[in-house]
């Protein structure tokens, strides 16, 4: 499949006239938790030769294509990246630090995680997750919940939670996560995660309801504390130093 996704992503490359800087796994396949018919959501970043950026007008930053062999792609071009960083959006943090490269300029991509890490607001980061984890915790212990849904909202109850304990910016690999939560729960989640593996997307399979309280617990928690993080404004020009380096 990685050749696949290559081979896709070097055509863009001549169809679009662009220079992709960087290109990962994102979604359950980056997370670790992935099951038999998940697609594949390729992300990456680009960027246009510098004249496409000495315009009046504004144009088209994104790219997007999906094809008849799972192939879900996304890409953003660097200038909206950049600003999109300097809010810390959180679905572009999570494809800087996905575990799943397809492509990259290593330097680039340094030099991305570098201003990322020095930027990250945890109060923009923390209400992402938690926002999300409060919808994904009403289908818990209810016939809406699948496994895919319960997993969604241990992960984002989880990132939640890590950016409150850590202020810094939460790993991507569901399972780098457990080091904040008691080791009873590792091996349960693990067969989880194994279960998930080999089955659907939308399968119904039951889930341990220790888990399920361990999730309401912890989005409880998170709704304590939610207004007691740093808001950390990022630098502007830090981002525009870098833009124009790159382009």
């Amino acid at each position: 499949m990685k050749t696949k996704i290559l081979e896709k992503l070097s055509g863009i490359e001549k169809d679009k006239n662009i220079e992709i800087l960087f290109a990962c796994e994102s979604g359950s396949r980056a997370w670790g938790f992935e099951s038999p018919d998940s697609d594949y959501d390729i992300r990456f970043i680009f960027k246009h030769n510098k004249e496409w950026y000495l315009n009046l007008w504004d144009k088209k930053d994104t790219i997007e294509f999906m094809t008849e062999d799972d192939l879900d792609g996304s890409g953003w071009d660097i200038r909206k990246a950049l600003k999109l960083m300097s809010k810390t959006n959180a679905s572009f943090l999570g494809w800087l630090f996905s575990p799943i490269v397809y492509r990259a300029d290593n330097h680039f991509l340094k030099e991305m995680k570098i201003l990322a890490t020095n930027n990250f607001n945890p109060v923009a980061g923390f209400y992402h997750y938690h926002s999300m984890s409060k919808g994904f915790e009403e289908t818990l212990d209810t016939d809406k919940m699948t496994l895919k849904s319960f997993f969604y909202a241990i992960r984002t109850a989880l990132c939640a939670s890590w950016i409150y304990k850590n202020k810094t910016i939460p790993p991507v690999l569901f399972t780098e996560l457990y080091s904040i939560i008691d080791f009873e729960y590792h091996s349960t989640l693990d067969d989880l995660i194994l279960l998930k593996s080999e089955n659907i997307e939308k399968s119904n399979e039951p889930v341990d309801c220790g888990l399920i309280e361990l999730v309401r617990r912890i989005v409880s928690e998170n709704n304590d504390v939610k207004d007691n993080l740093e808001n950390k404004k990022s630098n502007p020009d830090d981002f525009n130093e870098l833009f124009l380096k790159i382009i």
